[in-house]
């Protein structure tokens, strides 16, 4: 399975240098409010998964808050050892996000 992953990544990153996509399916959640309740933390995590799973770099970048204040991530996915352009692309996506005024709601 972990190859098949592998090498969808590998397609998509022949068309682009690098994968944006959500952090998470929702914005962060209050520190303390899914203590009670692991699984419904680890759903919170999802989006972080198949590229751990291709064992490419990935990094969430802070980008705004939504309607309750709470932060809102955007992850920067990168092909194998490229982690130069997913820093670049990291800072790069931090700088709009101060300029805009980090909110994403």
């Amino acid at each position: 399975m972990r190859r098949l992953i592998h090498d969808d990544f590998a397609r998509a990153y022949q068309q682009a240098e690098v994968l944006l996509t959500p952090t998470s399916p929702t914005v962060a959640f209050p520190f303390g409010s899914k203590g009670d309740n692991p699984l419904a933390m680890y759903l919170c995590d999802l989006y972080t998964i198949p590229t751990n799973l291709a064992g490419h770099p990935g990094m969430s970048v802070p980008f705004g808050t939504g309607a309750d204040g709470l932060p809102v991530g955007v992850q920067v996915l990168a092909g194998t050892l490229d982690e130069p352009t997913m820093f670049r692309v990291g800072a790069a996506l931090e700088r709009a996000a101060t300029a805009a005024g980090g909110s994403a709601s």
